[in-house]
């Protein structure tokens, strides 16, 4: 089960990719909003290919909770949201750390940094929250979660 999200939940991210950001409530008194929900898949659309999934709410939870966890009031910096099935076989092609059957593909995951917090940090605080995946990238500087299965890695 989730820990920390809130009564009221809210999620904002700046993305390094466009330069659009989102800072919206998404849910109140057990109530997910659709219109917000559609502002954060448009927000995290797949930008190579100008793709929009639905992201798993699930996931929003989780990155919302994190964030609450870490105190702060700087937005994440979204460096990857959903990728379409092209776009992930794209970067699999440079990256042999892309997973084949990634959560991305999905709408089920996000790579995300904090300007004002280490990975570890965000990592301990994703950790914490007990919702799904969650990576640490310290060489690149990020952190990876997603809503899939509670299983954590540092790479």
């Amino acid at each position: 089960m989730l820990t920390g999200a809130g009564n009221i939940r809210r999620i904002s991210m700046h993305s390094v990719r466009s330069g659009e950001r989102v800072d919206t409530i998404y849910w109140i008194d057990g109530e997910y909003i659709r219109e917000a929900l559609d502002e954060v898949a448009f927000f995290m659309r797949d930008w190579r290919q100008n793709e929009i999934k639905d992201i798993n709410p699930a996931l929003i939870d989780i990155m919302a909770a994190a964030h609450r966890r870490m105190e702060t009031d700087q937005p994440y910096q979204l460096l990857s949201g959903y990728r379409s099935e092209s776009t992930n076989a794209l970067l699999r092609r440079s990256n042999r750390g892309v997973a084949r059957n990634s959560y991305h593909t999905k709408g089920m995951a996000a790579d995300l940094k904090l300007a004002n917090r280490g990975t570890w940090d965000m990592y301990r605080a994703a950790v914490a929250c007990a919702g799904g995946g969650v990576g640490r990238y310290r060489r690149s500087g990020f952190v990876h979660m997603d809503c899939g299965p509670i299983r954590t890695w540092q790479g």
